[in-house]
């Protein structure tokens, strides 16, 4: 077993002076830093008073979902001789909030991947499911992480993959 170690420094910018004096006193404004990448400007997300301007934690959830399951994807893509030539996603999540608590109950990634090959179409099916597998942060979560998948031929036309 291999462990592999993650580090970053995150520091709330949001005191106006008063601090949290009061729960409108300060912003939800925070940046995160990691070694030689860029700063990322995070908030809180709008229904929690954050900047709808800045990234807020449910999207970089979903975020890190939709990219490990992209890598993965490429992953056993280049396993199975696959050559997928573009990738986009536009995932969805669903948050259920009760009083202060709350947590995620699904996220759906909607990949539309195109590959080289009409004929590993049919593979892709196989291919989401072992990369769904593979993915470390879906792999972490607690609810389902589910796939509506559609495969495009490059030059060609589409077909859905459950």
């Amino acid at each position: 077993m291999t462990t592999h170690q993650y580090a970053l420094s995150l520091t709330w910018t949001g005191s106006r002076g008063s601090g949290t004096s009061g729960y409108r006193a300060y912003s939800r404004d925070v940046v995160a830093r990691s070694d030689g990448r860029p700063d990322l400007e995070l908030s809180a997300d709008r229904a929690f008073r954050g900047d709808p301007a800045r990234w807020n934690p449910e999207v970089l959830l979903l975020a890190a979902l939709s990219e490990c399951h992209l890598l993965s994807l490429l992953h056993v893509a280049v396993t199975h001789g696959v050559v997928v030539t573009a990738y986009e996603d536009e995932p969805l999540g669903w948050m259920e909030q009760e009083g202060m608590g709350g947590r995620f109950t699904r996220v759906l990634l909607r990949p539309r991947v195109t590959v080289a090959d009409p004929t590993h179409v049919d593979l892709m099916v196989q291919l989401h499911q072992e990369a769904g597998e593979a993915c470390f942060i879906a792999s972490s979560v607690i609810f389902p992480v589910e796939h509506e998948a559609v495969t495009i031929v490059e030059g060609g036309g589409s077909r859905n993959t459950p």
